[in-house]
């Protein structure tokens, strides 16, 4: 065989190697993609929408050929039709409490931090189709990727079987998230926080202001700034929780000057 020959058979068998490879690798995508939808007790779907819910954007960036959408728009109509639900049935349920209560019960619920612990719950993570350099840095349990797929799969299951459906979906993951925070439990308020200034475009920043007591039982009093304004403080027997407790306070804030 000529060296010129040799070096085209070999580029060519390279080729198929990987192509190979990569058919492989999409076909047990796609298989971890169809377990998760039969997991949630979807009966298989006439076109592609579920499975688009579950592509991210970096795997379409990287595989051009695939011929497929990403998840950006059916996480648009997704976060719209969470809203609804979420906002529909606190309305519904709490009868008695005030709108500005219910902006705070929702907000609680339907933010990143509470998104993507339901979406590990379901396994999202490992239906997903990532490009491997996201795949390689962590992105099946990155919670900004996760939230954002559980609000594309929202939107696929309203388009593909209907409100009732999703609407079902939705409260059987989140009913019991409502129901705590109707108990005081209002999660993680520093999250909460972060998220709404990022949205924006704002920084938040913690400093503790004063210290009480001996070291086997201190007191810290933390105060938090939004864009280096005073928004509130808190105290707590951590530097934690004295954090928290000012989130918290910061998010009453924000909610009073909204309204």
């Amino acid at each position: 065989m000529k060296k010129q020959n040799k070096k085209y058979f070999l580029n060519r068998q390279k080729k198929r190697g990987i192509a190979g490879r990569n058919l492989g690798n999409d076909l047990k995508k796609e298989s971890f993609a169809t377990a998760f939808i039969t997991k949630l007790g979807l009966e298989n779907p006439e076109n592609q929408l579920l499975y688009t819910a579950l592509t991210h954007p970096s795997y379409t960036f990287e595989n051009p050929a695939s011929g497929r959408e990403n998840n950006q728009r059916l996480e648009f109509l997704g976060d719209a039709v969470l809203d609804f639900v979420i906002g529909e049935y606190l309305y519904l349920k709490y009868r008695d409490k005030p709108e500005g209560e219910l902006t705070k019960m929702r907000a609680a619920v339907v933010n990143e931090s509470t998104l993507a612990r339901q979406a590990r719950g379901i396994g999202i993570g490992q239906a997903l189709f990532l490009g491997k350099g996201e795949q390689y840095s962590g992105g099946r349990e990155r919670a900004s990727i996760l939230a954002d797929a559980l609000e594309a799969v929202i939107g696929a299951v309203y388009l593909q079987y209907g409100f009732e459906e999703v609407r079902s979906f939705i409260l059987k993951m989140l009913v019991p998230e409502i129901e705590a925070i109707d108990k005081g439990n209002y999660g993680d308020f520093k999250t909460i926080l972060q998220e709404r200034a990022q949205k924006e475009d704002m920084e938040v920043s913690y400093r503790i202001i004063d210290e009480q007591g001996p070291d086997h039982n201190k007191l810290f009093t933390a105060g938090v700034y939004v864009q280096n304004n005073f928004y509130g403080k808190g105290t707590g027997k951590t530097k934690k929780e004295a954090e928290q407790h000012a989130a918290r306070l910061a998010l009453e804030l924000w909610e009073e000057k909204k309204n």
